[in-house]
């Protein structure tokens, strides 16, 4: 028997972070990123604790792509050491501090920060957000043409969920069975979004913010300041500073985008503790099944011998 699983979750979870930076440590050992100033941001908000996962992460997006710059928001954790090492394998990106991020009315917290920074700072190049524990583990042609083209595009939160639809569509397609009136604060929020008035022509996909393009000179502040008007109207002004509410607003101002690109759920998954099939380009391991079973070694490893074979062919 396991004794670990009767261990409490925050102790399982940092012996598991530990395990996992352990069996990760290469990832010090590959090339640096090369950046180039052709438009693209790579941004990712992180702290000392992730250090290592996120190397893979960026690292193995970069590999694949081979352009753009590296931008972080210190989410107020990074020590000298961190910024160090940052400097050495990102190219000495761009480091802001959460405290310089002006909120005025939206939350602060919850990820807020980071999708602000991106509503303030698209207009001259195209944001793409990459959480910290993502691998890329084969080449995305498809973000690669979003890129190219500059279209927003969206990683969709599950298999079953669709592209953009209308708000009243969505809604019926959705919850059928009406508003929800507990749990998490993400469907409370999406099951009420019929209250919304269908004039307006907003639409909606239920996406994941882990991974997302931001096209250059798209939607600012305002569009995402209306719909926290609404959401505040839905589930109470409170309320609206419960963590995944940015995660909404994020998929809402994504699905308003001119022809965002919708990834393939075969291609570009999260992963829920199953396995993924021969084609999967792009892993998202969120925090409910982030270490099950070792998957999450196993691919940030195949990533590390990608990143470390592409650069020995240079």
């Amino acid at each position: 028997m396991n004794m670990t699983s009767f261990l409490p979750h925050r102790w399982r979870a940092k012996r598991e972070a530990t395990r996992h930076a352990e069996a990760i440590a290469g990832i010090l050992d590959t090339a640096p990123i090369r950046p180039k100033q052709d438009g693209l941001v790579l941004f990712s908000m992180i702290g000392t604790a992730v250090l290592l996962p996120y190397l893979v992460a960026v690292k193995s997006l970069w590999n694949e792509l081979e352009r753009g710059r590296v931008a972080i928001l210190d989410d107020g954790t990074l020590t000298a050491q961190d910024r160090a090492i940052l400097a050495h394998h990102c190219g000495d990106p761009e480091i802001m501090r959460i405290s310089d991020v002006v909120l005025n009315e939206f939350p602060a917290g919850g990820t807020w920060e980071r999708l602000l920074t991106i509503l303030d700072r698209r207009q001259s190049e195209y944001w793409m957000q990459l959480d910290s524990d993502t691998v890329v583990i084969g080449p995305v042609p498809e973000v690669e043409e979003a890129i190219a083209r500059n279209r927003s595009f969206i990683l969709l939160g599950e298999e079953a969920a669709e592209g953009p639809k209308a708000l009243p569509d969505f809604v019926q397609h959705f919850y059928p069975g009406g508003e929800e009136a507990v749990g998490h604060v993400q469907g409370r929020i999406e099951s009420r979004m019929g209250r919304i008035d269908p004039a307006r022509g907003w639409r909606y996909v239920r996406g994941c913010s882990g991974f997302a393009g931001f096209a250059a000179m798209g939607a600012g502040r305002p569009l995402a300041s209306a719909f926290l008007t609404e959401m505040k109207s839905m589930i109470g002004e409170a309320d609206v500073t419960i963590w995944g509410t940015e995660q909404v607003t994020s998929n809402f101002v994504l699905a308003n985008e001119t022809a965002p690109v919708v990834l393939p759920y075969d291609r570009y998954l999260n992963y829920w503790a199953q396995g993924w099939g021969e084609d999967a380009r792009f892993l998202h391991f969120v925090g409910t099944h982030r270490h099950h079973g070792g998957a999450y070694i196993d691919a940030s490893l195949t990533a590390i011998e990608r990143i470390r074979a592409k650069s020995q062919a240079r």
